[in-house]
């Protein structure tokens, strides 16, 4: 068991992390369809890597998100990183003052402080890997799933409770004149 400490964390107590130690000399392979599943709010994720498993130094799952389905609404994380890059049809991503639609190889970067949200407002079902750095944001969707199977309602009071656990904010967008 090892500490370390989120950057997400709001009152700096340390986080444990039960970490799969590896064979620092030879790679850590993860097989096709490895991982751990996880659906939250719409999202179906399965994490290749979390953090148990990189010493929380990184997260990366990839992820599928169903036609018509909001992944997340504009949001800006304070205290990790996150890198999405879509490998199937399109997605719609707000990038701070709008939106714009994205395609197989496209790239994302938002970083601390960076206002951002996606959808799939396609006919075709989004796939794209994200990576989340510092490793800890998987424990939010893992949190949010948990509820949804205990009987909670997903709402934007409810996700916005979640995440500022994870020191997160909403990201209000102003009214287009």
């Amino acid at each position: 068991m090892i500490e370390s400490r989120l950057a997400g964390q709001r009152d700096g107590a340390p986080v444990r992390h039960n970490v799969i130690m590896t064979d620092e000399t030879r790679p850590l392979l993860i097989l096709p369809g490895e991982g751990e599943t996880i659906e939250a709010a719409g999202v179906d994720h399965l994490f290749r890597l979390t953090a148990a498993q990189t010493g929380g130094r990184f997260a990366f799952e990839e992820f599928s998100l169903a036609p018509g389905t909001m992944g997340a609404r504009p949001h800006v994380h304070h205290g990790h990183d996150e890198y999405f890059y879509v490998l199937e049809n399109e997605l719609t991503v707000h990038n701070g003052d709008g939106e714009v639609t994205v395609g197989p190889g496209h790239l994302l970067a938002a970083l601390r402080g960076t206002p951002h949200g996606f959808r799939n407002a396609g006919d075709a079902t989004v796939r794209g890997l994200c990576l989340y750095t510092p490793a800890g944001y998987e424990d939010y969707f893992r949190q949010v799933h948990d509820a949804v199977a205990s009987g909670a309602v997903v709402d934007d009071a409810m996700l916005n409770e979640f995440r500022a656990r994870f020191n997160t904010t909403p990201h209000v967008v102003a009214a287009q004149d």
